[in-house]
């Protein structure tokens, strides 16, 4: 949703500061140095320091418009207070794992792949993948299952069916203890792989991801000009429930909001692209 997502990020054609929170391989931060003629500044964050040396080499026809720091967006004030910077004129959120960290082996974000249960984005953390199925309770695994991965009916099963099968090592081992506990008429008529919200549950618990939505988005409003804007490309229903949820405590307040509803993804985009089809954009204006 790129095109969208400019859209209502840039507060000017030229110039301004912009942080791109979850930098990536660097796509988002190239689009608004296009937009803006190379006459803006971009700061991108990512905690995946393999991902931000492919940034660094698609970025380099802008070199000296943009700046790159290993780090978590939740802790996007340390970077500020580094720079110097006291407001910016918009902040720029996709969350999630991203299509290079699915693809990257032996990272175990992926049921596709039989790799080491790790599935952490920031690779110096403690937590991994591993820890989470052979060291949580059987309560514990079906609470993050359930909430996380909005598996409701079978969340204790497959954390029972975990349980008996400790210990697990790897993706294969997982994916196996979750197909053993959904039946398989259930199993078939699911439109996406059985294993994809267990996946999700324990790579939203290694990662903190929902706890580092909310912390950023509840600070960023004080960092904003006024008419700078922020922006989030969520692909959850529980990422883009904190989005609404803090874009509306904050209305009227701090924040104008500019997404009544959460923008979807065109057709044509999907087609292109099918994990697409689960994003959901929102965007907020400092008042």
């Amino acid at each position: 949703m790129i095109h969208e997502a400019l859209h209502y990020l840039l507060s000017k054609q030229e110039g301004g500061l912009y942080f791109d929170c979850t930098a990536g391989e660097g796509g988002h931060m190239r689009a608004i140095l296009e937009a803006t003629k190379g006459l803006s500044r971009v700061v991108g964050l990512d905690v995946d320091r393999e991902v931000l040396e492919l940034a660094e080499r698609n970025l380099k026809d802008y070199q000296g418009c943009f700046q790159l720091f290993n780090l978590s967006y939740a802790n996007f004030e340390i970077v500020l207070r580094q720079l110097g910077v006291t407001k910016v004129d918009g902040f720029l959120l996709d969350v999630g794992v991203s299509t290079f960290q699915l693809k990257s082996l032996g990272r175990g974000f992926s049921y596709d792949i039989d790799e080491p249960l790790d599935m952490r984005m920031d690779l110096s953390r403690e937590l991994t993948a591993e820890r989470v199925v052979n060291g949580y309770s059987e309560k514990d695994l079906a609470r993050i299952i359930f909430e996380y991965g909005e598996e409701q009916r079978f969340a204790r099963k497959i954390a029972r069916s975990i349980i008996s099968r400790r210990p697990l090592y790897s993706t294969k081992d997982l994916v196996e203890a979750i197909k053993k506990a959904i039946p398989p008429a259930e199993r078939y008529k699911r439109k996406s792989h059985f294993a994809t919200r267990t996946f999700q549950a324990i790579r939203i618990e290694v990662n903190d991801e929902l706890e580092n939505i909310e912390k950023a988005l509840r600070a960023i409003p004080c960092y904003l000009n006024p008419g700078g804007r922020v922006v989030i490309i969520s692909f959850h229903s529980l990422e883009d429930g904190i989005a609404k949820r803090v874009f509306r405590e904050k209305m009227d307040i701090e924040l104008k909001i500019l997404t009544k509803k959460p923008l979807l993804p065109s057709k044509d985009e999907i087609d292109l692209n099918l994990r697409a089809r689960s994003a959901r954009l929102r965007a907020a204006e400092r008042i």
